[in-house]
């Protein structure tokens, strides 16, 4: 609506509020969650696209449906959204960071293994993996025919025949975290995603959701070769 001086001009006069408070110099708004006004008048946001987060429970399709009538992170979502769907999978049975968008380009892009961007998981597997487990994985592995990239693998702690680790993955292909362990010998007990690439599930609430703020996003798309 304005060149970029005449903006800070607008905003030093005090004409331009965001939800009722004067706006400061390279503040960030929220289309769709901050209201804008210049001069009493609102600002229509230019149509962008959605991007929310969120931290799914256990039992709790990611989908934008199910035949059986199951609940979807969709469904989780508030009214008046515009239509979104998740990137990439996390199965019903895991927990934590979903990320939902109505950007194709970006979700392709975040999904694809060329891109190798990062997802982390705090996992807590049966028994106490040794040194070749975390080895193999390290160095990719192969199972039941598949091949799988190079993990990082960091043990963490153990308790009661159980052992709790963190686990860096750069292809995200279907259940890959529980194959794994699986092969290994160590069932995985829970699985909670943490981050995918800068974008930290932190303390977010289980089944809340949020907006991701610009930076986050274009972190996200930097990750992706934006």
């Amino acid at each position: 609506m304005a060149a970029r001086r005449k903006a800070d001009q607008l905003i030093a006069s005090g004409e331009v509020l965001v939800n009722g408070a004067p706006a400061v110099a390279g503040q960030q708004v929220t289309p769709g969650i901050d209201r804008v006004t210049v001069g009493g008048r609102p600002v229509e946001p230019v149509a962008t696209s959605t991007y929310l987060m969120m931290n799914k429970p256990v039992g709790v399709l990611t989908s934008v449906g199910d035949d059986r009538g199951r609940q979807t992170v969709v469904d989780r979502l508030p009214p008046g959204r515009p239509r979104l769907f998740p990137v990439g999978r996390l199965d019903l049975d895991s927990r934590g960071l979903v990320l939902l968008t109505d950007d194709g380009e970006l979700a392709g892009r975040l999904m694809h293994p060329r891109y190798h961007v990062e997802k982390e998981y705090r996992v807590v597997v049966r028994g106490r993996p040794g040194e070749d487990a975390v080895r193999r994985l390290s160095e990719g592995m192969v199972v039941r025919g598949e091949r799988f990239e190079p993990a990082e693998v960091q043990l963490l702690d153990a308790a009661d025949g159980d052992t709790r680790l963190t686990m860096v993955l750069r292809e995200g292909r279907k259940r890959e975290v529980r194959r794994l362990w699986q092969a290994l010998g160590h069932p995985v007990l829970d699985l909670q995603r943490v981050r995918i690439d800068g974008l930290q599930l932190g303390d977010l609430a289980e089944g809340d959701v949020r907006p991701l703020r610009s930076d986050e996003v274009a972190r996200l798309k930097s990750a992706a070769g934006f």
